[in-house]
C-alpha cells in the first residue's frame, strides 16, 4: 500500500509540474484510435503498430507476426460571423454586403493520390491503415511498416455560392499520407529499446478561392470613378486617363468579387524518418521520447487564374484613351488581362520537425497515467511562396501595393513554434477490458493577429474515450471517439492575414475592417484491430 501511494505521489507530482499548454496545429490529430484515446500521450507506451509514428522502439513489445487494420471517420464543422463595426469606412465605402453573414455548414474533401481533389462535399472523410509487424520468436529485431495519415485537413465551401467565407477558401486541403514506412527497432534488454521508422509520404495540396479586395485606396479609386465618370461616361475621358473606358463593369468597387485562383499541387514521395527511444526499467514507470525528422516538401501541379471583369474593363479602358496608357505604365499594369490564366507552379510546403517526450507511471495495479510533451516547428511556416511558371497578368495589378514580381505569389503566416501537452489515463475495469480518457489542450500554433479562415484553428481542447478489449488469442479491439473544439474572435485589424485595413495590404485581407469571431469542431470516430497473423 505504502509503494502504491508513493506512485501516486510521483504520478500527481509529475503533472502538477507540468505548465499549461503552448500550442499545436495538425500534428497527431487522427493518427489513430489508441493515440487519440490516451489524448495522444504514448510516446512511453506506443500501442501497437502505432509505434511506427509515435515511438518505433516500442515495436519491439510486439512478439511473432502481429497485423493491424484501422479505419476512422472525421468530420470539421467550422462557423464563422461577419460583422461591420462603428465608424466602418473603405475608401468612402460604408456598408460591407457582408455584414451580419455567417460561414456554416461547410462539408469535408480530400486529396485522392493520382485523381487530385474531387467535386464531392462529404458529410465526413473516412480512411483507413494497415500496419504489419516481424519479429522471430526470441530476436531482438523487430521489423515494421504501416500506411496511415500524419496530417490531414480538408473543407468544403462551395455547397453555398454566396458563403461569405469563400473569400479564403471555397475548398482547402493539406494532406499527408504516409503509404510505407520501412521500420526497425532493437531490444537492447527487457529495459531498452531503440528504433527507426523512414515514412515515405504523398503530399497534396490544393486550394481553391474566390478573391475580392476591400482595401481603401480601391475604395478611393471607385469613388473617384463614380465623380468623374457619372452614370453615362465623361467624353473628356478619352483625352485623359481613360478610367470610365471599361464602363460600369471596369468601375472599382472594394466589394465586388475581383477573380478567383486555383491551385493543386503534390509531392508523390516525400521520406522523412522518425527515431525513438524507449526505457521501462519496472512495471510502473516508462519513458519514451521520438524525433520525427521535417522536410522542406517540393510540390509541383498547376494553378489558374480567373479574372472577373472589374480588373479587366479597368485595364483595357485606360489603354483606349490618349494618356492612360503613359499612367497604366508607370503602374506596372498589364496592356491586358485574359479572363482564364493557367499554368505550372511549384511550391515549398515545409513539413516541420517533431519532437515528443513521454512518461507513464501506473500508481496502482489498475490504473496507468501518461503524459507527453510535444514541440513542433511550426514557425517555419512563416510564409509560403507560390512559383509560376509566368507572369500572372492578374497579379500585375497589385504591383501598385507592393506585389512587385507577378511570377510569384506570397502568403504570409506568422506561425509559431512551442511546446503543448498531452493527458491520458487508463483504468483496467476488468481482466482484458480497459477504458481510456484522453484530453489534449491544443494552444494553436497561429497567433491571434495571424488566423485566418483559410486556417481556422485556434486554441482546442480535445477531449477522449476510448476502450480496450484483449481476448484470449492476443486480438485486440480498440475503439475511441473524440471532440475537439475552440473559438476565436478577431476584431477589424486584429490579423492582417484576415481583417486589416493597411492601405497597401491588398491581397490577404478579404474581411478588412470587419469583427471576425467563430468556432471550429472536429469529431473523430476510430477502430482498429490488432492480432497475430
Amino acid at each position: 500500500m505504502v509503494r502504491a501511494w508513493r506512485r501516486a505521489a510521483w504520478g500527481l507530482l509529475t503533472l502538477s509540474l507540468l505548465p499549461g499548454a503552448r500550442a499545436a496545429l495538425t500534428e497527431n490529430l487522427a493518427v489513430s484510435p489508441a493515440a487519440m484515446s490516451m489524448g495522444n500521450a504514448v510516446t512511453a507506451d506506443p500501442q501497437g503498430l502505432d509505434a511506427v509514428h509515435f515511438n518505433p522502439a516500442g515495436l519491439t513489445r510486439l512478439e511473432g507476426r502481429v497485423r493491424e487494420d484501422t479505419i476512422f471517420g472525421a468530420s470539421l464543422r467550422m462557423r464563422s460571423e461577419f460583422h461591420q463595426p462603428q465608424g466602418y469606412d473603405i475608401g468612402g465605402f460604408t456598408q460591407d454586403p457582408l455584414d451580419g453573414t455567417v460561414s456554416d455548414h461547410n462539408r469535408q474533401t480530400l486529396f485522392l493520390p493520382l485523381a487530385g481533389v474531387p467535386n464531392w462535399r462529404l458529410p465526413f472523410v473516412a480512411a483507413a491503415g494497415l500496419g504489419i509487424s516481424l519479429n522471430q520468436p526470441g530476436s531482438p529485431w523487430t521489423f515494421a511498416t504501416a500506411v496511415y495519415v500524419p496530417q490531414a485537413v480538408g473543407f468544403d465551401r462551395s455547397k453555398n455560392p454566396d458563403d461569405p467565407g469563400r473569400f479564403q477558401g471555397k475548398r482547402v486541403v493539406i494532406q499527408r499520407l504516409v503509404y510505407a514506412s520501412p521500420s526497425v527497432a532493437y531490444k537492447f534488454s527487457d529495459e531498452l529499446s531503440v528504433g527507426l521508422s523512414i515514412p515515405i509520404a504523398h503530399q497534396g495540396f490544393a486550394l481553391d478561392t474566390d478573391m475580392r479586395f476591400p482595401n481603401k485606396l480601391i475604395g478611393i479609386f471607385g469613388k473617384l470613378q463614380d465623380a468623374w465618370c457619372g452614370d453615362n461616361g465623361n467624353p473628356l475621358d478619352v483625352f485623359g486617363f481613360g478610367i470610365c473606358g471599361g464602363g460600369k463593369e471596369g468601375r472599382l468597387n472594394p466589394y465586388t468579387t475581383a477573380g478567383a485562383m486555383r491551385f493543386e499541387a503534390t509531392s508523390p514521395a516525400d521520406p522523412t524518418f522518425n527515431l525513438g527511444v524507449l526505457w521501462e526499467p519496472t512495471d510502473w514507470f516508462g519513458l519514451g521520447a521520438v524525433y520525427q525528422s521535417g522536410s522542406r516538401t517540393v510540390l509541383t501541379g498547376r494553378y489558374n487564374f480567373h479574372a472577373e471583369p472589374m480588373f479587366r474593363k479597368l485595364v483595357q479602358g485606360m489603354y483606349s484613351s490618349l494618356q492612360g496608357p503613359i499612367v497604366a505604365a508607370t503602374l506596372g499594369f498589364p496592356t491586358s488581362i485574359p479572363e482564364e490564366q493557367s499554368g505550372n507552379m511549384t511550391l515549398v510546403l515545409p513539413y516541420p520537425p517533431h519532437v515528443q517526450v513521454g512518461v507513464k507511471l501506473k500508481p496502482v495495479e489498475r490504473l496507468q497515467l501518461n503524459v507527453d510533451a510535444n514541440w513542433t516547428d511550426w514557425g517555419q511556416w512563416n510564409q509560403l511562396t507560390f512559383q509560376f511558371d509566368q507572369q500572372v497578368r492578374f497579379l500585375q495589378m497589385a504591383r501598385l501595393f507592393g506585389q512587385a514580381d507577378a511570377s510569384k505569389l506570397v502568403i504570409p503566416r506568422g506561425y509559431r513554434s512551442n511546446v503543448h501537452f498531452g493527458y491520458g489515463a487508463e483504468i483496467e475495469v476488468m481482466h482484458g477490458l480497459k477504458l481510456r480518457l484522453g484530453y489534449e489542450p491544443r494552444k494553436s500554433s497561429i497567433p491571434q493577429d495571424k488566423i485566418d479562415l483559410i486556417a481556422p484553428l485556434p486554441d482546442m481542447k480535445v477531449r477522449s474515450l476510448g476502450l480496450n478489449w484483449t481476448t484470449e488469442d492476443g486480438t485486440q479491439l480498440i475503439v475511441a471517439a473524440s471532440l475537439a473544439k475552440g473559438s476565436y474572435k478577431v476584431p477589424a485589424d486584429g490579423s492582417c492575414n484576415l481583417n486589416c485595413t493597411n492601405f497597401f495590404n491588398v491581397i490577404y485581407n478579404p474581411y478588412a475592417g470587419l469583427d471576425v469571431s467563430g468556432e471550429t469542431r472536429l469529431r473523430y470516430f476510430g477502430v482498429s484491430v490488432t492480432r497475430p497473423f
